[in-house]
């Protein structure tokens, strides 16, 4: 079950067929969701959660700005009879939006293109200013409590969001000890690749995918648009 979208949390459905296949892709290639605490960021109606929750989850955690959304995954967990602890939080709370609009803003005035290409693996030494007592204080009491973090976050094209999806990746990687399982525009490949080592990720773009955007807003002119997403799994190091 899903409710209307609210535009301005940039709300867009994640499919069960493409829930299903990341969290396919998550556990029989890398092991990451069996008997592990998993945590669902930006959960909206939980549809990745119950993914993740079939495919024998140890854990689930939800967290999710809009109340509206709780509601109907909690209602969504019950018909697949699936234990879930959902926290209502503003995963972007303080200057973490503001710091990361900033940076996007100052490479050349945006993300550079993919063009096409294999994503090459990049990883760093260090995790720089991840550390969540800072960049998201209502989430610091979780930070490293998760062995997966799993989400689809706002591609940020709204307005007054720009940066989002990095925020999300940022405070994402200071809740997961082992890899986090994120969908993101392919036009940003390049820049994810390189924020992501800058916050001692290795990250690895594991497919291209055709994300259908369904004509929910006033401001769609389409039925549908396809956008081009890559799924991509950012590993820590232990």
């Amino acid at each position: 079950m899903q409710h209307d979208p609210k535009v301005q949390f940039e709300q867009y459905p994640t499919s069960a067929h493409l829930a299903a296949r990341i969290a396919y892709t998550a556990e029989t290639t890398y092991g990451d969701l069996t008997d592990k605490a998993v945590a669902d960021l930006g959960c909206g109606c939980g549809m990745l959660s119950i993914a993740a929750g079939i495919m024998g989850a140890g854990l689930l955690y939800g967290f999710d700005i809009d109340d509206d959304a709780l509601e109907i995954a909690q209602g969504n967990l019950e018909t697949f009879e699936l234990e879930m602890e959902l926290v209502r939080v503003n995963v972007v709370a303080g200057r973490l939006l503001e710091e990361e609009a900033a940076r996007t803003g100052k490479n050349g005035g945006g993300p550079r293109q993919a063009g096409g290409k294999p994503a090459n693996v990049v990883a760093s030494s260090a995790v720089q200013d991840i550390a969540l007592d800072r960049i998201a204080p209502p989430l610091a009491r979780f930070a490293k409590q998760f062995d997966t973090v799993i989400m689809n976050p706002p591609f940020g094209t709204k307005p007054g969001n720009r940066g989002i999806d990095m925020a999300f990746l940022r405070v994402a990687l200071g809740l997961a000890r082992t890899a986090v399982y994120s969908l993101h525009k392919s036009s940003t490949r390049d820049y994810i690749l390189q924020r992501a080592a800058a916050w001692g990720a290795k990250g690895t773009v594991l497919a291209q995918l055709r994300f259908d955007v369904p004509q929910m807003y006033k401001f769609h002119k389409r039925a549908s648009v396809d956008v081009e997403v890559d799924l991509w799994r950012f590993e820590l190091g232990n």
